[in-house]
C-alpha cells in the first residue's frame, strides 16, 4: 500500500484561543471543526454499553490536570468519574434507562451543557476493564501471550484442522521455503545503504521511492513471521534459524533512517511489530540468548520512542485532534506492541497505560458507533489488514476483543453494503480507482460470529491470506455460526459518514447497486468533493463511474480533477466550478450530511444537503434519489440556488463511451451492461460531452453534462436513469405542492 501520509497535525493551541479564566455556556463542544464533539451525542441510543464519553479541553492556556465526568439517572448521580484524559471509557455496563452527562475541569465547577443518552435493549455490551487489571492478566499470561491455550503443533492437529488449514499451510510453508537461503526466490537482505534518506516532499518520483521501501520491508517481516509461525507448528529447527536471522536483519536498520517514524511511519510500524510479535512467539529460544533479545528489544524501543513522543505530544493529541489516519493506527502498533513487550521492555508499561485504553475507544475516529469509514472504501479495506494484524493478539493476550465492539459489527456491515460480493470496485475518496483486496475482507469478516458474516465469507472469491489465519483462532468465529446465512437488508444509511447503499438484492452478485454520498466529514483526509455523488453498479460493470486516479498524494493531478466535483456525478456550475477541497482544515465544515432516508421492498429514497461544501458560492444544494427497485431504476432530483445568476451543470461520468440520443438523453454502455439517463425537468438543459485528462493505463472514460441553457439564481433537475434501457414510460406532471413523476407506473411525489 502506497504511504498517503496526512499533511495536516494542528497543535492543540488551536484549541485554546479562548483565554484562561473565560467561561462558555458550552465549552465542551469547540468551535474547531477538527476538535473531538463531545459524545454521547445529546439525546441518542447508545450502540455500545457502557458509552465513551469524550470532550473538547477547557479553554485556557493550561490543561486542567484532571476533569470529572458526573452522569446522573432520573435526577440522581449514578456516577462520578475522574481522568486525567478528555475522554474516558467506563469499566461496566449501564442498566437500561435514560441518563444524562457533564463535565467540569477539577479546578472549578465550571460544568459543561448536560447532554443526554439512552441505554436499551439494543445497547451492545461492551466492557474494558481498567489498565492494572488488564496488565496483570497480560503478566499472567504463558508465552507465548498471542497464542491460545488451545493452540495444537501441527504433529497433533484433528482430521477437520488438516481439513480446514491443510492447504493453507502448504501454501506458507512453499512461500517460506522459496525466500530462504537457497530457495528459489531466495529473499535479500534489507540494507540501509539501498535506502538513502530522500526529501519528505511528495511526487512520483518519491511514491515510487517509499513503494519499494514498503514492498521490501513487507517481504522480510512477512519472512520472518511465517518462519516463526512455521516453527511453532512443526518445530523444525529450519524455520527457527530464518526467523532469527530475518529478525537480526531487521534489527540493526537504521531507526533514524528511510525506515525511521517520521520518514516511512507504515515501514517502521512493520518492523516493530514483526520483531514483538516474534520475540513473542519465540520466547523459550531468545530467552536462552540474552544479547539477541537485547538486541531486538533495543531495536523496538528505538522505532517506539518517536511515535510514542509524537502521540502524546499537546497533551495526548489525538484525544482532542482524533481525525488522524495514521496516528489512530500508530496508537493501535503502541497498544500491541507494548502488550507483548511489557516485562521485557522497561517503559512498555507506561506504553501500554498511555495507548491500549485509548486505542479501543477510538478505532471509529471516521465513523460514529453504528459503524462506517468516512475515508472511502480502499481505506476502510487497508484498515482492515490493520484490525486483522492487532486485534488478534490484543485478544487473547488482554482478554478484550475488538472484533465483538458494536462499532466493528457495524463496519463490517458496512464493508458489506459498499464491497459486496461481486462488486466492480472501491466507492468514494482517494484510491477508489483501486483493488478490492478479497483475501482482507474475507478474514475481517471471518472474526464475526453472524449469519451476515457467514454470508458474506462464503460469496467471496479467494481466500484469506495464510499469515493473518495461522494467527487466528481455531475454528475461526464465522466458522461456529449455526443460523443460516443471510446477507444485511438491501438498503442501508450509515448517518454519521452520510453514506447510503441501495441494492436490487444484495444477495444477487448480478445486483443493481446505487451509492449515494453526502458526508459531515467533507474533503476532509482522503475524501473528496463529492457530496450528494452517486455511483451505480450493475450486473459487475460500474455504470456511472469516479474518473480519475491518484498519481500521487495532493499531486496537481489529483487537485486539478481526482478530488474535484467535477470528476463525480454531482452538480457543478460556470463550466466546472463545484466543492471547495483546497484547506484541508476547513475541509471538515465544507460538507453534506444526510437529511432523509428510507426503504420498502419497492422504493428506497435518501435526500442530501451538500450547501456548506460550496462555501458560500451556492445557497442551496439539495440532492433526492429515489431507486425503484422493482423497476431497476433512479430518479434524481436537485434543487439548486445562489446569490448570483449561475449556469448549473449535472455531471456524469461513465467506464465506457456516452452515445448522445437527443438533446436531454444519453445512452452508457459498459461490456454488456447499459444505462440510459433523461433529463425529465422542465428548464431548458441540454447535454454536452466533456473533457478530462488521460484515465489510467488500462483504464476508459467518458464525461459529460447536462447544462442550462442559461444563467439563474436557481435551477432544478429531474433525471431518470434507467439501468438496461427498458426505457419505461414517463409523465411529469405539475401539482399544488411541486410535481408528480410516474415511472413505468410507479409515482414519486416531488416536493417545492
Amino acid at each position: 500500500m502506497v504511504n498517503h501520509k496526512l499533511f495536516f497535525s494542528v497543535g492543540l493551541g488551536l484549541a485554546l484561543s479562548v483565554m484562561a479564566g473565560s467561561s462558555q455556556a458550552d465549552w465542551a463542544e469547540s468551535k474547531e471543526v477538527f476538535i473531538v464533539r463531545p459524545a454521547p451525542v445529546d439525546r441518542q441510543i447508545q450502540a455500545q454499553n457502557p458509552p465513551a464519553f469524550a470532550w473538547a479541553q477547557y479553554p485556557g492556556t493550561t490543561a486542567p490536570p484532571s476533569y470529572v465526568v458526573e452522569v446522573q439517572k432520573s435526577g440522581v448521580v449514578f456516577a462520578t468519574y475522574t481522568t486525567k484524559r478528555t475522554f474516558y471509557l467506563p469499566t461496566t455496563a449501564f442498566g437500561a434507562g435514560q441518563y444524562s452527562w457533564r463535565v467540569r475541569p477539577s479546578t472549578n465547577t465550571d460544568w459543561s451543557t448536560p447532554r443526554t443518552f439512552s441505554i436499551d435493549s439494543t445497547s451492545q455490551t461492551f466492557e474494558v476493564p481498567d489498565n492494572e487489571l488488564i496488565r496483570s492478566k497480560v503478566l499472567a499470561h504463558p508465552r507465548p501471550r498471542q497464542q491460545r491455550a488451545d493452540f495444537l503443533p501441527l504433529s497433533a492437529w484433528t482430521p477437520a484442522m488438516r481439513t480446514a488449514r491443510g492447504a493453507a499451510l502448504t501454501r506458507l510453508t512453499a512461500q517460506v521455503n522459496s525466500l530462504m537461503p537457497g530457495g528459489t526466490r531466495a529473499l535479500a537482505a534489507p540494507s540501509d545503504s539501498l535506502w538513502p534518506v530522500t526529501t519528505s516532499t511528495p511526487s512520483a518520483a518519491r511514491t515510487a521511492y517509499v513503494t519499494q521501501v514498503s514492498q521490501a520491508i513487507g517481504s522480510a517481516t512477512n519472512q520472518m513471521l511465517g518462519a516463526a509461525l512455521l516453527y511453532q507448528l512443526t518445530g523444525e529447527n529450519k524455520y527457527l534459524q530464518e526467523a532469527l536471522t530475518r529478525g537480526d536483519q531487521l534489527a540493526v536498520l537504521d531507526p533514524a533512517g528511510m525506515t525511521s517514524y517520521v520518514n516511512h511511519d507504515m515501514a517502521t510500524r512493520s518492523i516493530m511489530l514483526t520483531l514483538a510479535k516474534s520475540a513473542d512467539l519465540l520466547s523459550v529460544e531468545l530467552n536462552k540468548d540474552p544479547q539477541r533479545k537485547a538486541l531486538w528489544m533495543a531495536a523496538i524501543t528505538a522505532r517506539v520512542t518517536p511515535m510514542y513522543a509524537d502521540l502524546i505530544k499537546n497533551n495526548y493529541r489525538l484525544d482532542q485532534t482524533p481525525f488522524d489516519a495514521h496516528g489512530v493506527i500508530a496508537l493501535g502498533y503502541l497498544a500491541v506492541i507494548s502488550t507483548l513487550t511489557m516485562g521485557d521492555i522497561p517503559a512498555a508499561t507506561t506504553w501500554f497505560d498511555f495507548s491500549f485504553r485509548s486505542y479501543v475507544n477510538a478505532v471509529y475516529a471516521w465513523s460514529g458507533p453504528e459503524g462506517g469509514y468516512a475515508n472511502g472504501t480502499s481505506y476502510a479495506m487497508f484498515n482492515t489488514e490493520y484490525a486483522l494484524q492487532l486485534w488478534q493478539p490484543m485478544a487473547e493476550a488482554t482478554g478484550v476483543n475488538i472484533f465483538t465492539k458494536p462499532w466493528s459489527n457495524g463496519f463490517a456491515r458496512y464493508l458489506m453494503h459498499f464491497l459486496p460480493p461481486g462488486a466492480p470496485g472501491q466507492v468514494f475518496g482517494d484510491q477508489h480507482e483501486g483493488d478490492i483486496y478479497n483475501f482482507v475482507l474475507k478474514g475481517f469478516a471471518s472474526r464475526f460470529k453472524t449469519p451476515q458474516a457467514a454470508w458474506y465469507v462464503k460469496n467471496i472469491v479467494g481466500e484469506e491470506a495464510d499469515l493473518t489465519l495461522f494467527q487466528a483462532p481455531y475454528p475461526l468465529p464465522v466458522e461456529t455460526v449455526t443460523e443460516a446465512p443471510v446477507p444485511p437488508p438491501n438498503a442501508a444509511l450509515y448517518p454519521t459518514i452520510g453514506w447510503v447503499a441501495m441494492h436490487s438484492n444484495l444477495a444477487d452478485r448480478a445486483r443493481t447497486s446505487v451509492y449515494f454520498k453526502s458526508s459531515p466529514y467533507g474533503s476532509y483526509n482522503h475524501g473528496h468533493g463529492d457530496q450528494n455523488s452517486l455511483v451505480i453498479d450493475s450486473g459487475g460493470r460500474r455504470l456511472l463511474i469516479e474518473s480519475g486516479y491518484e498519481d500521487f498524494y495532493y499531486s496537481p493531478l489529483v487537485m486539478s480533477w481526482y478530488r474535484q466535483t467535477k470528476s463525480h456525478n454531482a452538480i457543478t456550475f460556470n463550466n466546472g466550478v463545484g466543492q471547495l477541497i483546497n484547506d484541508n482544515v476547513n475541509n471538515l465544515s465544507r460538507n453534506g450530511k444526510i437529511t432523509a432516508f428510507s426503504t420498502t421492498p419497492t422504493l428506497d429514497y435518501a435526500a442530501g444537503d451538500a450547501t456548506p461544501a460550496y462555501g458560500g458560492a451556492l445557497t442551496s444544494a439539495v440532492r433526492k434519489v429515489w431507486y425503484l427497485r422493482g423497476q431497476d431504476a433512479v430518479v434524481v432530483v436537485d434543487k439548486l440556488s445562489a446569490p448570483t445568476a449561475l449556469s448549473f451543470e449535472w455531471n456524469l461520468h461513465a467506464g465506457g463511451p456516452i452515445a448522445k440520443e437527443s438533446a436531454t438523453a444519453v445512452k452508457i454502455t459498459k461490456v454488456d451492461r447499459t444505462l440510459c439517463i433523461t433529463s425529465l425537468g422542465g428548464e431548458a438543459n441540454s447535454y454536452q460531452p466533456r473533457s478530462g485528462p488521460p484515465p489510467a493505463p488500462g483504464k476508459i472514460e467518458d464525461h459529460g453534462a447536462f447544462v442550462k441553457t442559461g444563467v439563474a439564481q436557481t435551477g432544478e433537475f429531474i433525471v431518470l436513469l434507467d439501468v438496461g434501457c427498458k426505457r419505461p414510460k414517463t409523465t411529469l406532471t405539475t401539482t399544488a405542492t411541486g410535481k408528480q413523476l410516474v415511472v413505468g407506473g410507479q409515482t414519486i411525489m416531488i416536493t417545492n
